[in-house]
């Protein structure tokens, strides 16, 4: 897989905050894909001891989620550690790592935000609109927005809120643990977003692609040292 949209990685603050803004505009917030027969997660993990960084993807079966493939890049990072800016510090080896896979997904979760964002262009947008294809992103922790605790049960889920613009949901996604923080990515709806996110988690709070990709980039991170 190789992105349909190429630009300069290496920006400073200000120009990676235009590009966010510009590219923000493609974001296609409705269902807009084929059958899914495999899905993508992401994840990259960061060295304590050095600049290194492990970028792993690895592709489920939509229909097992049993895993087909992994890839993983080992890279340095190469962008300063900015809040709201991870995408450009992140991507570079995700795109590294999406061009040596021969199983195309269908859809892409990634551990971050879509346009739960100030500038609606988290990392799952970023990567949606440079590769054109439907992204969720699915975060551990909020950082936009505001939103009600949805109930306790599987399946509850309450509206992420800025200034009365619905940019995600909070879903939990196993009863009475923490939940989730969804947003679309691209070319996919919040409603669809959140019912992947809970078929893709069937008995983990995390859905499979996060927890999969997490678990190969600390394995190989681990032997790094």
């Amino acid at each position: 897989m190789k992105p349909v949209i190429n630009h300069k990685w290496n920006l400073s603050e200000m120009e990676a905050i235009k590009l966010q803004k510009e590219l923000s505009l493609k974001v296609t917030k409705e269902d807009q894909f084929p059958e899914i027969n495999y899905v993508a997660g992401i994840d990259v993990a960061y060295s304590e001891q050095s600049d290194l960084l492990i970028a792993a993807i690895v592709i489920l079966e939509a229909s097992s989620l049993n895993i087909v493939e992994s890839v993983v890049v080992e890279d340095s990072v190469q962008f300063p550690y900015i809040p709201g800016l991870f995408s450009f510090r992140e991507l570079p080896p995700i795109v590294k790592a999406f061009e040596q896979i021969k199983t195309s997904p269908q859809l892409i979760v990634c551990d971050g935000q879509g346009i739960a964002h100030p500038r609606r262009f988290g990392l799952a947008s970023h990567l949606g609109v440079i590769f054109d294809i439907p992204t969720i992103g699915c975060g551990k922790t909020k950082l936009w927005g505001d939103y009600k605790e949805p109930s306790q049960e599987r399946g509850a889920c309450s509206l992420l809120v800025d200034d009365e613009e619905t940019i995600g949901g909070v879903l939990r996604t196993q009863e009475s643990v923490k939940p989730l923080f969804v947003s679309v990515g691209h070319r996919i709806s919040l409603e669809t977003a959140c019912n992947w996110i809970l078929k893709l988690a069937p008995h983990y709070r995390l859905p499979e692609t996060t927890r999969q990709a997490d678990q190969l980039v600390r394995k190989v991170l681990s032997k790094a040292y």
